[in-house]
């Protein structure tokens, strides 16, 4: 099984880089080939909106650090996105990368029941820590995004959310995250379940 993990923090020893990072050990202990990307040591740039992988390309036509990442998801059984939350919403560095996906849908995508250009079934991890303990603070982020890899052919995907750990390390000490993150882990990698919903 491939699995291609994205960090989107600046912070590579943050909290949402660790649980990423336990994670992919649970699975790699599995037999999983796993291939980590951390998107602050690259150099990309956002969707520039010129439509080329709708009307003259089947991806994107911006060729830079992002380009390996992308093409590694077509590939990949399990795609891992790790991300605090800034002001609400993923920090900037995931965002970048999740508008450039933009290239996956086909060009009819609108009208086609057939949205993606990637292969169906994929499974999508989707850490989100933040520093607010209230859960229902940024609840929103992981729906949003669910319902647009979900049109990208990710039809089984999880959330691993931690609330209060603002301070470097603070997620280490939860028990109940770490818990999570070894369930999850065992879950996606019991092939009897492939097909399971979450």
């Amino acid at each position: 099984m491939k699995i291609v993990c994205i960090l989107g923090s600046p912070r590579l020893n943050g909290n949402s880089a660790a649980i990423a990072k336990r994670f992919c050990n649970a699975v790699k202990n599995r037999g999983a080939d796993v291939q980590t990307f951390a998107l602050n040591k690259l150099k990309f740039m956002g969707c520039q909106g010129c439509m080329l992988c709708k009307t003259k390309l089947d991806k994107c036509a911006l060729d830079d650090n992002l380009t390996e990442v992308l093409d590694s998801i077509r590939d990949c059984d399990i795609l891992v996105m790790a991300s605090p939350t800034y002001f609400g919403e993923v920090s900037s560095q995931l965002k970048g990368f999740i508008d450039r996906t933009y290239s996956y849908l086909v060009p009819d995508y609108r009208t086609n029941p057939e949205q993606s250009r990637l292969r169906s079934g994929k499974k999508m991890i989707f850490i989100q820590t933040q520093g607010k303990s209230d859960e229902s603070y940024f609840n929103d982020v992981f729906p949003r995004y669910d319902y647009f890899f979900q049109r990208l052919g990710f039809k089984n995907n999880y959330l691993i959310r931690a609330c209060g750990v603002l301070d470097k390390g603070a997620v280490e000490n939860r028990e109940d995250v770490m818990k999570l993150v070894d369930d999850t882990a065992k879950k996606v990698m019991d092939r009897k379940g492939e097909l399971d919903e979450p």
